[in-house]
């Protein structure tokens, strides 16, 4: 099995183990988010180290350690990536499992359980047509600050949604046009979604423009865009204008 096959396949699973643990109605709410990323976690674990056992392992519900620095290829992982959304039975959550090499997001897959969609980085399909007013996906929540006013200058549109992966995802789809994250987020939470991304031809970086780094001892990773090749330029450069 390939790496991607195998990023495919584990998400997938993770996935389905995360339907039966919301179906099984032994948990509501919060206890169903840490039911959920507690067993999925344990698979993908096992299942990696099983796998891949001379690579290294970053996990957002694992505790990390020194150890995957000194390697190439390390594999981070997001069982649950939008534990709010799972929690109240929403579509827009996501498992995330990449393959990291020399710091680049190269392999991976993101499992959107709730739809019944794996989307990775061996299989990239055509983008579908932009729409004609950008889309511009943000928290429910907290959108950030950053991508409301990006939207306003440029003419685009809000649309809510909530993890980060259901987000990237949507401009891979071809349900929104833009990404502007800024406010933080950790290495788990991108690096599946920007390797499948960037497979299926997106624009993947900081929103200073600086490349995606992974692997690093400080997880933090603040912001970037995951966008439509050709607005990137303009994002961009609207994100430079505001920051002046």
């Amino acid at each position: 099995m390939t790496d991607a096959e195998l990023a495919a396949h584990l998400a997938h699973q993770a996935g389905s183990i995360l339907l039966q643990v919301r179906a099984s109605g032994m948990f509501e709410g919060k206890a169903l988010g840490k039911a959920g990323d507690q067993t999925a976690n344990q698979f993908l674990v096992h299942a990696l180290r099983a796998q891949r056992p001379d690579d290294g392992l970053l996990s957002e519900e694992s505790k990390d350690t020194a150890e995957r620095l000194s390697k190439s290829r390390v594999w981070i992982v997001d069982p649950v990536d939008g534990t709010r959304e799972y929690g109240e039975e929403r579509t827009d959550w996501a498992v995330h499992v990449a393959l990291s090499i020399d710091g680049k997001p190269v392999i991976g897959a993101v499992a959107l359980p709730g739809l019944d969609v794996v989307l990775r980085t061996d299989q990239p399909q055509a983008l579908p047509a932009a729409a004609a007013k950008p889309r511009l996906v943000v928290s429910r929540t907290r959108p950030a600050a950053e991508a409301v006013e990006v939207a306003e200058r440029i003419g685009g549109e809000l649309v809510a949604m909530g993890s980060a992966g259901a987000k990237a995802m949507a401009v891979v789809r071809g349900e929104a046009e833009i990404y502007l994250h800024s406010g933080g987020q950790y290495e788990w939470d991108s690096c599946a979604p920007a390797a499948v991304a960037a497979a299926h031809g997106l624009h993947c970086s900081r929103i200073d423009g600086s490349p995606l780094v992974y692997n690093q001892a400080n997880t933090y990773m603040p912001d970037l865009l995951i966008c439509r090749p050709e607005w990137a330029e303009r994002v961009l450069r609207e994100v430079a204008e505001l920051a002046a």
